[in-house]
């Protein structure tokens, strides 16, 4: 074979592989894009989201719902400071017009704790009986009503009662209706006081 072909059939050769290399290279760039987009979609699913509204739901150990009223002992100065306190802290506004601080009683104003469709219903199942019949729940709020007794100087009882409330509508009309509370809103406020008052929850609270 001359030589002026034999060089060409190098370089033929030659550009073939390097041609393949890239086309091989650049799929997997695409397979590495094609992942990172797809877990960026994941992501960003849903576009309902619910407000942060927890006194530990996620940590709650298994356990038996606290007594309601609930027996504490401590100024009652002092824990109406620390009710208002961790009320604030979970983004809960203490209505001061209503509420009676002297007489120990703490009224919040209404608490939007979930929106959308998706989740709402959910979230109002837990904290709420529903009706029976089928209803599209859009929002859901509570209000707490935290009311402190003195017993004696430094012993009182502390009762918590929650107003739950969700919002259905058809996109024409939308109205806001009091729910029956399942007492998992109250018992998990009692809970996060206790801890803040004594630090943990008594060893036969704690058990199922």
């Amino acid at each position: 074979m001359p030589e002026k072909y034999m060089t060409r059939t190098i370089l033929l050769i030659s550009f073939t592989l390097a041609l393949s290399i890239g086309l091989y290279g650049q799929k997997g760039i695409d397979k590495q894009t094609d992942k990172i987009r797809d877990a960026g979609s994941t992501s960003q699913s849903s576009g309902e989201s619910s407000n942060s509204y927890s006194w530990g739901k996620d940590k709650t150990r298994i356990r038996k719902m606290l007594p309601n009223p609930y027996p504490m002992t401590s100024r009652r100065d002092v824990l109406i400071d620390i009710v208002v306190s961790l009320l604030k802290d979970r983004k809960m506004i203490v209505d001061e017009a209503a509420s009676r601080f002297d007489d120990g009683l703490i009224i919040t104003q209404p608490f939007t704790f979930s929106k959308g469709a998706i989740l709402t219903k959910s979230e109002l199942n837990r904290y709420a009986t529903l009706p029976g019949y089928e209803t599209i729940w859009t929002r859901g709020r509570l209000s707490l009503i935290v009311e402190i007794q003195s017993l004696d100087g430094i012993k009182n009882s502390v009762s918590v009662t929650a107003k739950v409330e969700g919002r259905s509508g058809n996109g024409l009309f939308s109205e806001w209706a009091t729910l029956q509370s399942t007492g998992i809103a109250e018992d998990e406020f009692l809970a996060a006081l206790v801890q803040n008052v004594v630090g943990d929850l008594p060893e036969g609270e704690r058990r199922p």
